[in-house]
């Protein structure tokens, strides 16, 4: 016959089993912390990317007047550093209107990707044009920025490394054409490519 024993009650000194609502609170941020690992970083500003696009066709307008490279150099470098404000506010506009924090884990992802291939090309104007290779810059310009958009937009809307893609397309286009057409090839990238995608991101996911 089988002898059925009672349950024996907890001792005194026994660890009690932790509460259910400290397992539940586990339980939520754990969800809470994958659901935000697998979103994306919607805040990325179309209409500022439009700005962005109409600054940069007045820079090439403006670069291309130049006499000496090294002016021309100092428009584009004037141009980056504009659109970089313009994209840094209407990037935080946007983030601030849909409540969404810039230092989330898909925005902090954005930007550790994107960063890589920025300060490359950075790194590489100032080493092409010591060399006197100025030529080379619109091509090294489109490529990286676009690697940088295509890398950093993997955790953003689609669109945006299709942008980044078509980014790097020109790039390698510029690098077997003379210096005319590569800075024709700055402004369809820079000013082309960032209103007409900016639309795109403005129609499809809000300013």
């Amino acid at each position: 016959m089988t002898v059925v024993r009672p349950i024996r009650p907890p001792a005194a000194g026994d660890a009690e089993p932790p509460a259910l609502h400290a397992r539940a609170m586990d339980n939520l941020r754990f969800i809470r912390e994958a659901m935000e690992g697998a979103s994306s970083f919607t805040a990325v500003p179309g209409w500022g990317q439009v700005a962005i696009g109409a600054t940069a066709f007045v820079a090439t307008w403006v670069a291309w007047r130049q006499p000496t490279a090294r002016r021309w150099l100092l428009v584009w470098l004037a141009e980056a550093l504009l659109s970089s404000v313009v994209a840094g506010i209407t990037m935080w506009r946007k983030a601030r209107a849909r409540e969404e924090s810039l230092l989330s884990r898909p925005g902090r992802k954005l930007i550790t990707n994107m960063s890589p291939p920025l300060f490359v090309g950075a790194l590489l104007t100032v080493v092409l044009f010591r060399i006197n290779a100025i030529s080379v810059v619109p091509s090294v310009w489109l490529l990286l920025y676009g690697a940088g958009v295509v890398t950093g937009g993997a955790f953003s809307v689609q669109i945006v490394p299709v942008m980044g893609l078509c980014f790097m397309l020109l790039g390698a286009a510029a690098a077997f054409l003379p210096w005319a057409p590569s800075n024709a090839l700055l402004a369809a990238g820079f000013g082309g490519l960032h209103v007409v995608f900016g639309f795109i991101i403005a129609r499809r996911h809000g300013g």
